[in-house]
C-alpha cells in the first residue's frame, strides 16, 4: 500500500512530472522506493557510494552498511533513504520518510517568508529654501515612516544655478537627519546623484 507522499508523486508524474528540479522515478517491482530526487538530496537506489555511515529514522547510529543493506533496512519500515553528508567518508545516510520531511521544509520556509519583515523605501523631497512650516511637516511624515520600520531617503532637486550652492541644501539634509537621530541613523551620508542631492536614514530598531 502505497504512502501518501507516493500517491502524490504519481499524481504529479501523470500530470508531466514535478519542477525541473525534481525527477520522479518509480519502480513497479518495489513499490516503496518512490523516488523525488531533488538537487538538494540523493535518495534511495540513485544513491552511488557503496556503503554508507546509516542512522535509523530515530536518530540511532547504525554503523557502516553496504547500500544494499541500507535499503533493506529502510524498505522494512517502509521509509527512504536518504544521503545527508555525500561528502562523509563513508557518506552519512538516514531513514525517514522524505516526502513528510520535504512538507514540514516547505512549511517552516513559508513560515519563515511570512514572519520577515519587508522594509520600504519612503521618499521625503526637501529644497535648499525649504521654508519652516514644510520642514516640520516633511520631517513629521519621515519619523513616521522610521517609527514603522521603513527607511527614508531625504532628497533635494537643485533647479538653475542653485546647484551652484550645494553647500546650502547640505546643510539642510543635515539638520533633517539630526532631527531624526532618535529615531533613525545615517545608512547613507549626503550625496549628490545629477542635480540631485540625497542621504538614506534607516530605523534604529531595524538591527
Amino acid at each position: 500500500m502505497f504512502r501518501h507522499s507516493h500517491l502524490f508523486c504519481m499524481l504529479q508524474a501523470c500530470r508531466g512530472g514535478p519542477s525541473a528540479s525534481a525527477k520522479a522515478v518509480y519502480s513497479f517491482n518495489k513499490p516503496w522506493r518512490w523516488l523525488i530526487i531533488s538537487k538538494d538530496m540523493i535518495l534511495n537506489e540513485t544513491i552511488r557510494a557503496r556503503e554508507v555511515r546509516l542512522i535509523d529514522q530515530n536518530g540511532e547510529q547504525l554503523g557502516i552498511k553496504t547500500k544494499n543493506e541500507a535499503l533493506e533496512i529502510a524498505e522494512r519500515v517502509n521509509l527512504d533513504l536518504v544521503l545527508v553528508a555525500p561528502n562523509a567518508k563513508p557518506p552519512v545516510a538516514r531513514i525517514m520518510d522524505y516526502g513528510k520531511f520535504k512538507f514540514e521544509q516547505q512549511k517552516k520556509d513559508k513560515e519563515a517568508r511570512k514572519n520577515q519583515k519587508i522594509i520600504n523605501l519612503k521618499e521625503v523631497r526637501l529644497s535648499p529654501t525649504i521654508d519652516e512650516h514644510d520642514f516640520n511637516t516633511k520631517l513629521r511624515n519621515a519619523r513616521k515612516f522610521l517609527e514603522k520600520g521603513d527607511k527614508v531617503k531625504a532628497s533635494i532637486r537643485f533647479k538653475g544655478r542653485a546647484i551652484t550652492h550645494k553647500e546650502i541644501g547640505q546643510r539642510v539634509l543635515d539638520r533633517f537627519s539630526d532631527e531624526c537621530k532618535d529615531v533613525a541613523t545615517v545608512e547613507s551620508k549626503p550625496k549628490m546623484d545629477g542635480r540631485s542631492m540625497f542621504l538614506v536614514l534607516a530605523p534604529v530598531n531595524e538591527k
